[in-house]
């Protein structure tokens, strides 16, 4: 079992990074909760990780958080949640937000997900029930905020983030990725429009 992994970051390509650890190059599916607050390339990162084994693949999963793994071992115990759906899970919501969804029982917020449908917004609703704790820190429960908007620097990066429940994770994370490419002087309408009409094309 690989547990935790501690490297340089060699590439960024969401939802997959690719973390050297002393020579050996490690390919790891991230949430996007993680994946907005990963440092610059050749920087060195910290993840926890969890290992899936299948019959066809062997893959793993890392998190900058504890509490985002307990979070994904949690959903992997629900029946018809896979590590791809759990992972978009907690790409579209935040921690806090997943547990305030599940508190409010609010369906809807998680049918916003990409591959979260009524049935299984339902199941996740039921099955996470008394599972996580609504607060701004870490709790009991082993929950903690992880508020990618409150790292962003830019109005088109906030615009993107808050968006991300439509958009869905990927696409919002090549539009912060796009973004960075332009100076934070830019005007922020001129911010929000030229990564979105890169989103368009791709």
């Amino acid at each position: 079992m690989i547990g935790r992994l501690s490297g340089i970051l060699l590439e960024k390509n969401p939802p997959q990074i690719l973390l050297d650890v002393q020579g050996v190059g490690y390919e790891l599916d991230v949430p996007m909760s993680t994946f907005y607050n990963l440092p610059q390339l050749n920087e060195k990162v910290v993840l926890h990780t969890q290992f899936v084994v299948r019959e066809d693949a062997q893959l793993l999963y890392g998190f900058l958080t504890h509490e985002e793994r307990i979070a994904f071992r949690q959903l992997l115990k629900i029946s018809g949640v896979g590590p791809k759906l759990a992972l978009s899970v907690l790409s579209g919501l935040s921690l806090n937000d997943l547990a305030a969804a599940v508190a409010n029982k609010e369906a809807g917020r998680l049918t916003k997900i990409p591959g979260v449908g009524k049935k299984t917004a339902e199941r996740l609703l039921l099955e996470l029930q008394g599972k996580f704790a609504v607060t701004g820190a870490a709790s009991a429960h082993g929950t903690a905020a992880v508020s990618a908007a409150a790292t962003s620097s830019t109005p088109c990066r906030r615009w993107l983030q808050r968006e991300r429940g439509r958009l869905g994770g990927q696409a919002v994370a090549q539009g912060c990725d796009r973004v960075g490419r332009y100076p934070p002087s830019t005007q922020a309408s001129i911010q929000i429009m030229k990564p979105l009409k890169l989103l368009s094309k791709a």
